[in-house]
C-alpha cells in the first residue's frame, strides 16, 4: 500500500512540474508580445490556484486544460510558442572578419506583413541584387526596409549586426523596427530555422 501511496504522489508532482513549466512557457511567451496584458491577470490568478493546489488532481488537471486552450487559441492567431526560448540581440557593426567567429551574410528586406532574406557566401550586394530579383519575378512590392546585415545563432540567441553596407541610420531603424515585440517575434520566426 505505501509503494502505491508513493507512486500517486509521484505521479501528481510530475503533473504539477509540468503544468508549472507549461505555465513558466506560456507566460514567457506572452510577455514578448503585445497582448501580454491582456493575459497578464489570468496568467497570474493560474499561478496563484497551481501554488496552492497542492496534491489535487483534479485542480491540476483543470489548470493544464487551461493552458493547453489558451496556447490552442493563441496559435489559431497566429502565434509560434516555440519562439518563447529564443533571443534577439542587434548590435554593432560588423566586417568579413566576422566570419571567422561564426557569422554568416544576410540581407533582409521588411514589409508591412512579410519579410523576406537571402542567406549566402557572396557579398552583401550580389545577395541584395538576388533578393531584389526575386521579389520582382514573384511581384513583391511594399518593401519599406532593407538591411545587410551579419547574423549567427548561440544556443537559441540570434545576434544581427551590421555590414559595411549598411548605413548607421538603417541600422538604427532595424534596432528601433526590432524593439515593436510583434516585429521582433516575426524576424525570429522567420530566421529560426536558418542556423
Amino acid at each position: 500500500m505505501a509503494g502505491l501511496a508513493r507512486r500517486i504522489s509521484e505521479t501528481l508532482a510530475e503533473r504539477r512540474a509540468s503544468t508549472w513549466v507549461l505555465l513558466s512557457d506560456t507566460t514567457n511567451f506572452l510577455s514578448r508580445t503585445s497582448v501580454f496584458n491582456q493575459y497578464e491577470s489570468e496568467l497570474r490568478e493560474l499561478r496563484l490556484r497551481l501554488r496552492n493546489s497542492q496534491d489535487d488532481d483534479a485542480e491540476l488537471r483543470d489548470i493544464r486544460k487551461v493552458l493547453i486552450e489558451m496556447r490552442a487559441a493563441l496559435r489559431v492567431q497566429g502565434y509560434d510558442l516555440s519562439l518563447g526560448a529564443l533571443e534577439l540581440s542587434v548590435k554593432g557593426f560588423r566586417n568579413d572578419a566576422a566570419i571567422s567567429e561564426g557569422f554568416r551574410r544576410l540581407v533582409l528586406f521588411i514589409g508591412a506583413k512579410d519579410l523576406w532574406f537571402i542567406t549566402g557566401e557572396d557579398n552583401h550586394r550580389v545577395l541584395h541584387d538576388h533578393l531584389e530579383s526575386e521579389c520582382d519575378r514573384r511581384r513583391i512590392s511594399g518593401v519599406s526596409q532593407k538591411h545587410y546585415l551579419w547574423f549567427r545563432w548561440t544556443h537559441g540567441l540570434l545576434s544581427l549586426s551590421g555590414a559595411d553596407t549598411e548605413t548607421a541610420e538603417d541600422f538604427e531603424s532595424l534596432k528601433a523596427w526590432c524593439e515593436q515585440p510583434d516585429n521582433k517575434l516575426r524576424l525570429l520566426g522567420k530566421l529560426k530555422k536558418i542556423r
